[in-house]
């Protein structure tokens, strides 16, 4: 884990840093690295893994919590840290064997591997486009699971066979022995080593999944996404994780959704923004103009004397709230474009309508028209 670096250093924010603050910088570095932004840059693929990374963990209260004590080793299981991904970590079952060694049993950590066991969590991420996360979607996904095996039903014996009771055990996975510890004598509890704590045994195994009861596939799965869904929101298929054990429910699939860079929108909430170029004769005169939205291009009446950096709002042409009928707006910005490399002509037309305008307005080349002749001077 030496080589990861870490993860606010990923982002390039504080340690203390607010939510809103992390999701700014992820979005900005996400657009910047979006391999549909660098097609063929491997560097910048790196990066835009390395950055989802990050914001899976620090986008996350708890995990955030856990790496900000323990590092990334949190989420490393070979580090023993307390994370370990989906599938959780050993937890008061570890714990139930070491006291259950001492004292006889009575935490129960042996008899659990016998009772019904829920299966493990699968993560697994799917990319959509940023109209797809506006309106919904269904879309397939692949992903790998743990299911019973077909040839067994699960049982780990092959076909014509079944488990047998353990006889060491009879079947109760735990042998009680007795030991001594400092001149006394105690009764103790262990995994019974003729079954491994199973209490059956498999005297002739199942071919197609050695013995195990379980094989890996590839499922595909359609899914309905949900209009409003945000980036690296996620979404909870309840059993379609790993099958459980002994009778146990399957785990849940965990899928969270990564929304593509828009080239014009920026989003917000629920709220989209854009900005739109304007010849200054439109920002002068008022015009009716035509502005992106998400379901193609819709008229809208800029006023006369519009100035540069005007924001104007189409209310309900934003987002839509998820499972809902209401939407956020589309928020423009204006750029009044001015216009370069004017013939002679031209200028002595600006300067005679600014004269026009009222001689202390041009004197002084003061507001609008001032910022018009600077930077006809600088052309």
């Amino acid at each position: 884990m030496a080589d990861k670096r870490d993860y606010y250093e990923v982002l390039g924010v504080d340690k203390g840093a607010d939510e809103a603050t992390i999701k700014k910088a992820y979005r900005s570095l996400a657009k910047k690295y979006h391999p549909d932004m660098n097609p063929g840059d491997q560097e910048a693929e790196v990066k835009f893994k390395e950055v989802n990374e990050a914001y899976d963990v620090l986008s996350d209260a708890d995990k955030r919590a856990k790496y900000d004590q323990f590092g990334h080793a949190a989420f490393d299981p070979a580090a023993g840290g307390a994370g370990g991904g989906f599938g959780g970590f050993g937890g008061f079952g570890d714990f139930g064997d070491i006291f259950s060694s001492f004292f006889g049993g009575g935490f129960g950590g042996t008899q659990q591997r016998n009772g019904p066991m829920r299966g493990d969590d699968i993560g697994t991420r799917t990319s959509i486009t940023f109209e797809e996360a506006a309106f919904g979607v269904k879309k397939e996904i692949s992903y790998n699971r743990v299911t019973k095996c077909p040839d067994c039903a699960g049982s780990g014996a092959a076909k014509g066979s079944s488990p047998e009771t353990c006889t060491k055990c009879h079947g109760s996975g735990q042998m009680r022995v007795m030991q001594r510890l400092g001149g006394m004598q105690f009764q103790s509890t262990t995994t019974c080593d003729g079954c491994r704590g199973k209490g059956k045994i498999i005297k002739t195994p199942c071919q197609n999944c050695r013995g195990t009861g379980f094989i890996r596939i590839t499922k595909k799965l359609e899914v309905s996404i949900p209009a409003g869904i945000d980036d690296g929101e996620r979404i909870a298929l309840r059993g379609q994780g790993n099958d459980g054990r002994n009778g146990g429910p399957a785990g849940d699939l965990i899928l969270q959704v990564m929304v593509k860079p828009h080239p014009i929108f920026e989003r917000d909430g629920y709220h989209i923004f854009c900005e739109v170029p304007l010849p200054v004769t439109d920002a002068i005169l008022g015009a009716e103009i035509e502005i992106p939205t998400l379901e193609g291009n819709a008229k809208y009446t800029i006023p006369e004397g519009t100035q540069p950096g005007t924001r104007f709002t189409m209310r309900g042409k934003g987002i839509p709230y998820v499972n809902s009928s209401r939407r956020g707006d589309l928020i423009f910005t204006v750029n009044v474009e001015i216009p370069k490399s004017l013939s002679d002509k031209q200028k002595e037309q600006v300067r005679a309508f600014a004269e026009g305008c009222g001689e202390s307005n041009y004197a002084k080349k003061s507001g609008f028209f001032k910022r018009i002749f600077e930077k006809l001077n600088r052309n």
